[in-house]
């Protein structure tokens, strides 16, 4: 027993030290892989996410809004529709458009990005009017729903939105983008509001499924 006693702590002593030194070695791998790395591609190790700037704080007051406009879903979904389309030239009602939003409610384009990822840019109500209202009045834009998809829980609903972009508002006329609004609802109690609205193009390599169109 004392030769078997013998054999089985010399067997621990030679494989004690590489029970030690296996986590050395694993670290010092990763650490030459990353040396590597770096030095063959530095921007893989030092890229970033897009910073997302924070929308501002809405400053202009929300004007009342008209009934027919927010008494149900189907109504504020047409009047936000209604609100941004429009021929070229024409100003949009943007007094109309903020009484659909919740305050400091959100508007959230999607885009892609070169490597396949994705960003969002952030925009209050005030932030839309601002970045993108002079360019639908200026080149003429229609926007219209072609499908929608619900769901609803207490007071809120989400909308997934199907939308086709035109110029003008000959539907004969080919669009030139389609996507999807993600549309986050609230119903107060007496009306309904616009809480977000995040949406996303259709393009190559994005398709828009067949379950979001018309059938």
């Amino acid at each position: 027993m004392r030769a078997s006693l013998r054999v089985v702590l010399a067997h621990r002593v030679r494989v004690f030290p590489i029970l030690i030194a296996m986590p050395l070695l694993r670290f010092l791998t990763v650490g030459a892989l990353a040396a590597l790395l770096a030095a063959a591609a530095p921007d893989v190790l030092t890229a970033q996410a897009p910073a997302i700037r924070p929308p501002s704080v809405d400053s202009v007051p929300r004007p009342a809004a008209a009934a027919a406009d927010v008494g149900s879903v189907d109504a504020i979904l047409a009047a936000l529709y209604d609100v941004i389309s429009g021929p070229a030239g024409t100003a949009r009602d943007w007094n109309r458009f903020r009484s659909l939003m919740a305050p400091n409610a959100r508007l959230m384009p999607a885009r892609a990005l070169p490597n396949g990822g994705g960003s969002v840019t952030m925009w209050s109500a005030d932030d839309y009017v601002a970045t993108a209202g002079a360019g639908l009045e200026r080149s003429g834009f229609f926007e219209r729903e072609i499908h929608r998809t619900t769901e609803a829980y207490g007071q809120i609903m989400h909308v997934f939105s199907t939308y086709e972009s035109r110029r003008t508002a000959d539907l004969t006329e080919r669009p030139f983008s389609r996507g999807i609004n993600s549309i986050q609802l609230l119903k107060d109690g007496s009306r309904w509001w616009v809480v977000s609205i995040f949406w996303d193009a259709e393009r190559p390599g994005n398709e828009i499924p067949s379950k979001y169109l018309p059938r």
